[in-house]
């Protein structure tokens, strides 16, 4: 899930070399964090959380498959 939150973050922002996740698991839960440049934010987040909702939405579809439940975090 990592890979996919960052190549997804790197493509929408202006500064992909200050995208960092990190990824950690707990029980049956896998929490990928989000931080990008403070400019980059708004690009991220999108208009009403449209952007940052459909993350979301296909790193959830992303890990159906392994019968995990993923939590995006961004910050």
């Amino acid at each position: 899930m990592k890979e996919l939150v960052e190549v997804i973050a790197k493509s929408l922002v202006d500064h992909p070399d200050e995208v960092e996740v990190v990824e950690t698991s707990k029980d049956d839960v896998v929490y990928v964090e989000l931080k990008v440049a403070q400019d980059d934010m708004g690009k991220v987040i999108g208009k009403q959380g449209r952007i940052a909702k459909s993350i979301r939405t296909v790193v959830k579809a992303a890990a159906s498959k392994g019968d995990k439940k993923v939590v995006v975090d961004i910050k």
